[in-house]
């Protein structure tokens, strides 16, 4: 995802090494205990730790990449396929158990995302200003890589969608699992969107668009206006993390200060509108639900959002510290590496799981109706083979987040051996 979402770019063979011998990473024995696969493991983790600029913020791409865990591991637990004859149905477990809510609110993490996402973009924008480059080929760069992702998993179900109605397969059960896999893609647009008005974002306070969701809400709520109306708090809502970011980049979040009262305050509101304003408790859809907190947004998401960006602002210097810790920074790398793949096929590995799985007959925690802590067991027994089958995806569909050239990334550097034929310094992978 451009500046949002650089990680680690992995050369095609291996990182050059210096010539020099590195020392073992602070995290791991001095011995190199567990044989050849540990070693490496630690020795690759200490050249990503090594290779990385001394300037790089790390605390910003682990929030990212927790908040894109967190979307993945939320939508695993809350989403279900059940079985219902020839058809699969989709379900919910925060409809048969409401008292679960609380998993939503530790999973839906869409707010740090754009959080993180308006710090990055009105960095970057600034720093691309500063270069003298243009903003058309500033947006270019940083959209290409949001979107190069989406080809891939619109190719793919385009064909296995006509595939399914052609053998015959029941209209509601394509259906359903189409919507499932391309509804992580209103994300993107709204995000692209964000980011194409960042030169117009990087001055606005996030009371404005707060403001928006407060008045959109009281009419729909409050004096029954149309229910499409809060279709515009689909921007103002994500507007409001994402002008944070632009707080962020201008220091104005520097203080503890800040995040204590984002997080008391956010979290003293959500309550407050849960408990006295009729608002669900659950901060991601229901299916059969009258009202939403995401679709569309409405005032209690931005509010949760904004106790968790204040979590986020809180946790930053504990983040930074363990960071420095070479395998911990290196999954993080990686995971920031591949954010969009991992975003876009995450339900694919889901429903492909379960729909290859029906030969098998109804198995519990995955065709079974999501209704009792026998499922939520069985959902977490599950959860393995779902990373697993993610990973194959991402094996194979990765190259389409890099694309074929070769670039540059600005968080590693692999570094060469001085000689008479190089200059000396850092060479971008």
């Amino acid at each position: 995802m451009t500046d949002a979402t650089r990680a680690v770019r992995a050369p095609r063979a291996t990182l050059e090494m210096p010539a020099t011998r590195p020392s073992p990473p602070r995290d791991a024995p001095t011995r190199w205990p567990g044989g050849a696969a540990r070693r490496s493991l630690f020795r690759s983790a200490g050249r990503i730790d090594a290779a990385t600029p001394a300037s790089r913020d790390r605390a910003v791409d682990a929030l990212r990449a927790l908040a894109i865990l967190g979307v993945v591991l939320g939508h695993w637990l809350v989403t279900a396929l059940v079985a219902d004859g020839n058809s699969l149905r989709a379900a919910s477990p925060l409809g048969d158990m409401p008292w679960l809510a609380p998993v939503s609110w530790a999973f839906q993490t869409l707010a740090v995302f754009f959080l993180v996402g308006g710090h990055v973009a009105t960095r970057g924008y600034a720093s691309a200003r500063a270069r003298g480059e243009s903003y058309g080929r500033w947006l270019s760069a940083r959209l290409s890589r949001l979107f190069r992702p989406v080809l891939a998993v619109l190719g793919l179900w385009t064909v296995t969608a006509v595939l399914l109605l052609l053998t015959g397969a029941e209209f509601g059960t394509v259906h359903t699992l189409v919507k499932l896999a391309l509804s992580p893609m209103w994300f993107l647009l709204v995000f692209a969107a964000l980011t194409a008005a960042t030169p117009l974002l990087t001055r606005l306070s996030p009371l404005w668009p707060l403001v928006v969701v407060l008045h959109v809400d009281l009419l729909r709520f409050g004096f029954g206006a149309p229910s499409w109306l809060g279709w515009l708090n689909l921007a103002a809502g994500w507007l409001v993390p994402f002008t944070l970011g632009a707080a962020w980049t201008r220091g104005e979040l520097d203080r503890r200060r800040a995040g204590w009262i984002l997080f008391t305050g956010g979290t003293a509101a959500t309550v407050a509108l849960v408990a006295g304003a009729g608002y669900p408790a659950s901060m991601v859809g229901v299916p059969g639900a009258a009202v939403s907190n995401l679709n569309p947004p409405t005032l209690a998401a931005v509010t949760f959002g904004l106790a968790q960006c204040g979590l986020a602002l809180l946790l930053r210097d504990r983040l930074r510290r363990a960071m420095r810790r070479p395998v911990a920074w290196a999954a993080v790398a990686l995971v920031n590496l591949s954010a969009m793949t991992i975003f876009l096929w995450h339900q694919t590995a889901l429903m492909a799981t379960t729909a290859g799985s029906l030969l098998l007959g109804r198995l519990p925690g995955l065709h079974t109706r999501p209704d009792g802590l026998d499922w939520v067991a069985a959902r977490i027994a599950w959860l393995p083979v779902f990373a697993l089958v993610l990973a194959g995806c991402w094996a194979a569909f990765r190259s389409c987040e890099r694309g074929g050239a070769r670039r540059r990334s600005k968080i590693v550097r692999a570094h060469r051996p001085d000689d008479r034929t190089r200059t000396s310094g850092a060479r971008h992978v």
